[in-house]
């Protein structure tokens, strides 16, 4: 459908069936040639930096350069307890390994120690990937501590809008970008990517009677879990306006409203979970089709023509 990206992220629950991506999106790898592959999330605190770097490289070489990392600490924590982590442990095992991972693909042969994985001493590391550097991006949920690590380490963003008013998120935005100045990095050269949840149908109402069920089943099991309300047809309605954050609609719609997003963000990528739960399969078919197809085009010229303006 001539989209850019396709993401599968890490989970390790009975109602996701993703707990090795880089298995996935080896298989994707086999029967794509441009799109690029990237996790969306690899939840690097329970991981070990080295293996990830070595799936991940080795995916870049069968993909010919379109491999990438999207880390994070993970909005689940099945994980944790699953490879032996604990929680109390939860920021610093992120920011160790995340530095563990970019010495990693920073040099062949590496020498690091910190206090949550034994040591390197001038051990080699393989495969190295094709793309160098292979691009790591950092997956944030909206605090600033982690904005501001992202943009220390001049390294792209992917931040998940998934509720409220998306201009709340703008003054993260700004922060991410003055951050990365102060560290001495460009953010003119640093992507920023709004990672949300979508789908579309060819007709607005169809769209959101085919997502509502299933999405209200997923979101509501993971509010029990967490202590949230339960969501309303009302409120999701109200999510799928244009400053709301659900991108569900006719294709028109989810034009109109990347756009006002690009207007707030100036963002250089909209990472789209299509569907929450289970969508027929031949509904999520036409969804790809009309982001690929109807969206994506109206959506990169508009941006382009705002380019050449400024």
């Amino acid at each position: 459908m001539g989209l850019d990206v396709f993401g599968v992220g890490e989970h390790h629950r009975p109602d996701f069936v993703a707990s090795a991506p880089a298995v996935i999106l080896a298989m994707a790898a086999a029967r794509t040639r441009r799109i690029r592959l990237t996790s969306a999330v690899t939840v690097l605190s329970s991981d070990d930096p080295v293996r990830v770097f070595q799936n991940f490289a080795t995916l870049d070489l069968l993909s010919n350069g379109r491999a990438e990392i999207m880390a994070g600490r993970g909005s689940f924590i099945e994980s944790f307890p699953l490879f032996g982590y604990n929680l109390r442990d939860y920021d610093a095992l992120f920011s160790e390994k995340l530095g563990l991972l970019l010495a990693l693909r920073a040099s062949e042969r590496v020498t690091w120690s910190g206090q949550h994985r034994p040591a390197l001493e001038d051990q080699p590391v393989y495969p190295r990937p094709l793309q160098d550097p292979l691009p790591v991006w950092v997956a944030v949920g909206g605090t600033p501590e982690s904005v501001v690590r992202a943009a220390a380490l001049g390294l792209p963003m992917a931040l998940a809008i998934i509720g409220g008013l998306p201009e709340r998120f703008t003054p993260l935005v700004d922060l991410y970008r003055e951050a990365a100045r102060r560290a001495g990095h460009d953010p003119a050269r640093l992507p920023l990517s709004i990672n949300s949840h979508g789908f579309l149908a060819d007709d607005s109402r169809q769209a959101a009677d085919d997502y509502f069920p299933s999405f209200s089943i997923v979101m509501n099991k993971i509010g029990r879990e967490r202590g949230w309300a339960p969501i309303t047809r009302a409120q999701f309605e109200a999510s799928r306006t244009l400053r709301g954050a659900d991108f569900v609609g006719h294709p028109d719609e989810i034009i109109e409203k990347i756009l006002f997003q690009h207007g707030l963000f100036g963002h250089q990528r909209l990472l789209l979970q299509l569907g929450v739960g289970t969508v027929a399969h031949p509904k999520m078919l036409r969804a790809i089709e009309l982001l690929g197809t109807r969206v994506a085009p109206v959506v990169r010229q508009e941006i382009a023509r705002r380019t050449a303006g400024a």
